[in-house]
């Protein structure tokens, strides 16, 4: 049951991301490019998987992301509006489909594999 309710928030915050984001009308080619840039945090892992999982959840936190939305609100900047919104997608479109944040022992090792 907990399993199902983190994937329903994925859900919900995905489908939220994605109305504000065409509520404000931006380039959905903007978006297309930049919804799998967090992914790029996977390179942490070619140093070795501490580090990677560290990386990883640093990108993959809706704290950092929901602060870099409230930067782009308080600076009127909607560039960082723009990269806020979509890295928040991101993230919940990875939880509705069931990646979560990674353990130090192996890539495929994520609090939603241990539900």
């Amino acid at each position: 049951m907990i399993k199902r309710l983190l994937h329903l928030e994925g859900f919900a915050v995905f489908g939220l991301s994605l109305y504000l984001y065409w509520l404000n009308d931006y380039s959905w080619l903007f978006f297309f490019l930049l919804i799998l840039a967090p992914d790029l945090a996977m390179l942490g892992y070619l140093l070795n998987n501490e580090f990677g999982a560290k990386l990883y959840n640093l990108f993959h936190t809706y704290f950092v992301s929901l602060f870099v939305i409230l930067l782009g609100l308080f600076f009127s900047n909607s560039t960082i509006l723009v990269a806020g919104i979509i890295w928040t997608a991101h993230i919940g479109m990875d939880r509705m489909v069931g990646y979560g944040l990674k353990f130090p022992t192996h890539f495929k090792d994520n609090h939603l594999n241990q539900l």
